[in-house]
């Protein structure tokens, strides 16, 4: 069949409620079906002390407007229309371009998808600046390699830079093109590749560690050996690299190529496993190693030094558990202290143990029980608390000191939205925390699409410091710490709010409802509650690697006080997420009791410690914490 003329295949929604539902039964299966755990993977002491900031690049700053993407580079069902351009940064994001509106009446189906807005390589360069200032030190790309899309889930290769994201798009086509796309003694060196060096070794020299996505399940259709499939089918030297169900048959001249697309979609071809299922086919397997070798050791010389720390794997439980703990021997053989990280929704501990990762995005012991708690106000802290505890307690070896904690990514809500909108969300039992509320094809009607006010703002300012003072490396997504809101995909790839930069007020409503016009421009306010509180994990050993006891939970007063670290390292946390003042008293371990004799008030989450009042007597300690607080008591 031919597929070619589908708009569903065409836009796909790479991600939405529909791939997270999808992807936790694809965990389970793997879970299920997993064999006997593996030996632990080495843990890169580094990642212990990460502060991760993920970069979505088309989204994040326009550094070399001459490199743009054009009308003739996207992938579309039908040619673009003739006044397609690239998107002004600075826009009302609901705004609809005259060419979106010839598409259709939908914003969230008719053109939003195929906007461009120019974000590259020399954006993130220029910035890494602001990025130490802020103080995070880790750095995660979402996909960098050639693709038509905006998301670049849908590779062409996986050994190349997107040309759009370099100096010379045309010239480096045409290098790419010269090329026998398996065989890495064909690859060279394209001008966006070394853009990205330069990069890399920019951010290496001022202590950053990057790791890529690595989007190792299936392709796009443009993909170099998908490409030679369609056209030389049964004759085709890569007829086995993936799941073919049918080829054209040259006697009638019927069109009948067809195959497996990532659950379904066309677009995403997948990759063959081998006969047994335990293994991905050997061709697309050695293709993977090699371009791994290329991003993590680019000189070829054994010194990783200049190449990648790492890498985060998109749709981590689609793949057999032996091929991942092949490829993370591989990468541990090319550096010993490479970090990877696994994408799963559900509970990591069995793919990380038998894959042999470091740790994993994580959604399960950390975004979720978060989200009920402190976003939502839906679980009690006894229960937060016991979510927190079992699911940290059951990763394997190190992993827990390594997780990625994020709250939001390219996959959901925005935090200062989910915040707004806490509301809307759906709880059948405390397990079942309802993480998103908004999808692809367009917000309920319920949904508030608006800037926070001051409370949603001191939540957000609340859920910021639970995160750099609990166990695992913290991870915020571009544009929080500037003050961004949006809904899931596609309102969560908004052009990063710079402040340098004047943004036309958010004065739409896609849904056609009466709205009040927002400023989306930089916010300093939030941006240095970020700061603070990156500087704070940052400043005491304890926030990162002392060990974590909860102290007390308060149901009544919706408040949770923990403790890390021991002796006079320690750091007393305390979270309110009640409405009113808390005056929690806590009995106090007899071995930090004397230490906490004279506690003084060293960060609220507010900034202001004038209204946290501090009491002891005998072992017992009484802190009076503000409305929506986090308070960080030290000896």
């Amino acid at each position: 069949m031919n597929s070619s003329t589908c708009p569903l295949n065409q836009h796909h929604p790479r991600i939405g409620p529909l791939r997270r539902s999808l992807r936790v039964l694809s965990a389970l299966l793997v879970a299920a079906c997993a064999g006997p755990a593996r030996a632990e993977a080495p843990a890169p002491d580094w990642a212990a002390e990460a502060v991760w900031y993920q970069i979505f690049p088309e989204r994040f700053r326009n550094g070399d407007p001459t490199n743009d993407p054009t009308r003739e580079t996207l992938e579309w069902p039908v040619a673009p229309p003739a006044k397609w351009r690239v998107s002004p940064w600075t826009g009302d994001w609901y705004a609809r371009d005259e060419w979106e509106r010839e598409l259709g009446s939908s914003f969230f189906q008719d053109g939003v998808l195929d906007r461009r807005y120019g974000g590259d390589l020399q954006g993130v360069l220029d910035q890494l600046d602001y990025l130490a200032d802020l103080g995070v030190n880790a750095l995660y790309f979402n996909p960098l390699f050639a693709s038509h899309s905006l998301h670049k889930y849908d590779g062409d290769t996986f050994h190349h830079i997107d040309p759009h994201f370099g100096p010379d798009p045309r010239g480096d086509a045409a290098l790419i093109a010269r090329e026998v796309g398996g065989d890495p003694k064909t690859w060279r060196w394209t001008a966006a590749d070394r853009l990205f060096l330069r990069l890399l070794a920019e951010a290496h020299r001022r202590g950053f560690r990057v790791i890529l996505d690595g989007v190792f399940n299936h392709t796009g259709r443009d993909f170099f050996a998908f490409q030679d499939l369609r056209k030389n089918q049964a004759r085709s030297r890569y007829r086995d690299w993936f799941v073919v169900q049918s080829f054209d048959d040259p006697q009638t001249r019927r069109i009948e190529f067809d195959y497996q697309g990532w659950w379904g979609y066309k677009t995403l071809p997948v990759f063959a496993a081998t006969p047994d299922s335990q293994d991905i086919a050997a061709g697309p397997k050695a293709y993977i190693f090699a371009a791994t070798r290329r991003w993590m050791d680019p000189d070829g010389d054994g010194d990783p030094a200049d190449g990648i720390d790492g890498w985060r794997l998109d749709v981590a439980p689609e793949r057999p558990a032996k091929f991942w703990a092949d490829w993370n021997a591989h990468v541990r053989k090319l550096n010993p202290h490479a970090y990877t990280s696994c994408e799963i929704w559900t509970d990591p501990a069995r793919l990380i143990a038998d894959g042999g990762f470091s740790a994993s995005m994580n959604y399960f012991g950390f975004a979720i029980p978060v989200k009920g708690f402190l976003v939502d106000a839906r679980i009690t802290a006894t229960q937060f608390a016991r979510l927190l505890d079992a699911r940290r307690g059951a990763l394997p070896g190190p992993a827990a000191g390594m997780m990625q904690n994020l709250m939001d990514s390219h996959d959901t809500d925005r935090l200062a939205s989910m915040i707004v909108n806490a509301p809307l969300a759906k709880y059948s039992d405390p397990e079942k925390i309802d993480y998103n509320t908004n999808g692809i094809s367009g917000p309920p009607a319920a949904y508030q699409i608006r800037r926070p006010n001051d409370r949603e703002r001191a939540i957000q300012r609340l859920v910021v410091l639970f995160q750099m003072t609990y166990p695992g490396a913290p991870m915020i997504y571009y544009g929080d710490e500037a003050g961004m809101w949006g809904g899931n995909d596609p309102d969560d790839r908004l052009p990063m709010a710079w402040a340098n930069l004047k943004f036309a007020p958010q004065a739409i409503d896609p849904r056609g409802q009466p709205r009040t016009p927002d400023d989306v421009n930089f916010d300093p306010a939030v941006f240095q509650s970020y700061r603070a509180a990156i500087a704070l994990r940052r400043e005491h050993p304890a926030l990162r690697r002392g060990a974590f006891q909860v102290l007390g939970t308060f149901d009544d007063q919706r408040t949770l006080a923990f403790l890390r670290g021991s002796g006079s390292e320690a750091r007393l946390v305390l979270l309110n997420r009640s409405e009113q003042a808390q005056s929690i008293a806590l009995k106090l371990p007899a071995g930090i009791a004397a230490d906490f004799a004279r506690a003084r008030t060293l960060f609220t989450s507010s900034g202001e410690t004038a209204a946290v009042a501090v009491a002891v007597a005998a072992e017992a300690l009484t802190v009076q914490v503000p409305a929506l607080t986090g308070v960080v008591l030290a000896p």
